[in-house]
């Protein structure tokens, strides 16, 4: 009895050793994406991160060029009823508007301080460039960048009553994680302000500042009581999206990514340069179909519309991230209110 006892408390043992050396060897996915339910798009990522990294297969990418981007609306955190930064570039005007009082009768000023957001959807991507030069203009880019921290300290969003840096996706965040941990660089390219996301970047996502793409304003050196400083002019110098994003990932990374994450059209031009480039590739899109835990949207959205690339994406072998069928959860849990 006893013999037999010891028989199989060393063959328990010789399994442990050896699937410890396997998860040595090998690397263990099982561990890696919890938020993830089993499927398609879940084996697709782990698989082809496993492939790149391994030495020993003909999809090995050297580590200086494991390059992984993202689009933030929409695909790292949420984007309705609004982009954050236009909530926020409206919680400016009102904060402005006494020192203002042309607004009242000015376009797109006078619907912001009706609180009518309709009219305000109605009246374009131009009007909410205007909001976002006026009220984000004039500070200097230390200033700017405090009166983000305040803002989102304070803030909570409209629907679902949380911090807006708790409506981060949890399972993007460990797929972020993941890639790092196989060394995989990740880069945020989006059509946000840069130096909003650079605020919050670092901390939310473990992006830091200098991974940042985004949409970006003039900016001018000045000195002010005998100190230089960088001061936000009312003026947009570029927009990140759509054909600017592989223009932008040029210029800030200086290579073409391995792997490309996107929710929308505007997403369209970075999937299709990341994956025209010579050896493996990998894109990615996160499509809004759980109205039940955040939205359901596609190609009738106003905001991060998704029907060209979503017309695409079979065809060229694109991954369909079901947020309903492939997320266990959607936003990280928030913690207990304090007594």
């Amino acid at each position: 009895m006893y013999s037999a006892t010891r028989r199989r408390a060393s063959r328990l043992l010789g399994w442990t050793i050896a699937l410890s050396l396997a998860c040595i060897n090998f690397g263990c996915t099982s561990a890696a994406l919890p938020s993830w339910r089993d499927g398609q798009a879940r084996s697709a990522v782990l698989q082809f991160i496993e492939r790149t990294t391994d030495a020993d297969s003909p999809d090995f990418v050297p580590p200086a060029d494991r390059i992984a981007v993202f689009d933030n609306d929409g695909t790292l955190w949420a984007e309705q009823p609004a982009y954050f930064q236009l909530l926020f570039a409206i919680h400016r005007v009102r904060e402005l508007a006494p020192q203002r009082p042309e607004w009242s009768t000015t376009e797109p000023f006078r619907t912001v301080l009706h609180g009518d957001m309709h009219a305000l959807a109605r009246q374009g991507e131009e009007a909410l460039a205007k909001l976002v030069a006026a009220s984000h203009s004039g500070m200097t880019t230390d200033e700017f960048a405090e009166s983000v921290r305040r803002w989102l300290a304070s803030a909570r969003h409209p629907t679902l009553d949380r911090p807006f840096t708790a409506c981060v996706y949890q399972p993007m965040l460990e797929l972020l994680d993941h890639l790092r941990d196989n060394g995989y660089r990740t880069f945020i390219v989006s059509g946000g302000g840069i130096e909003f996301m650079r605020v919050f970047a670092q901390e939310v996502y473990g992006v830091p500042p200098e991974q940042v793409i985004g949409s970006r304003a003039a900016v001018a050196l000045e000195t002010r009581d005998g100190v230089p400083v960088l001061v936000k002019r009312p003026a947009i110098e570029f927009i990140d999206d759509k054909a600017g994003k592989p223009i932008a990932i040029n210029l800030h990374i200086g290579r073409r990514p391995v792997m490309a994450f996107g929710n929308s059209d505007g997403d369209l031009d970075m999937l299709l340069w990341t994956t025209s480039r010579t050896g493996p590739s990998f894109a990615a899109l996160i499509h809004h179909d759980d109205a039940d835990r955040e939205w359901a949207y596609d190609r009738a959205s106003h905001i991060g519309r998704l029907d060209a690339a979503l017309n695409q994406a079979p065809a060229r072998g694109w991954t369909i991230v079901s947020m309903r069928r492939d997320w266990e959860s959607v936003f990280p849990p928030q913690s207990a209110p304090q007594p």
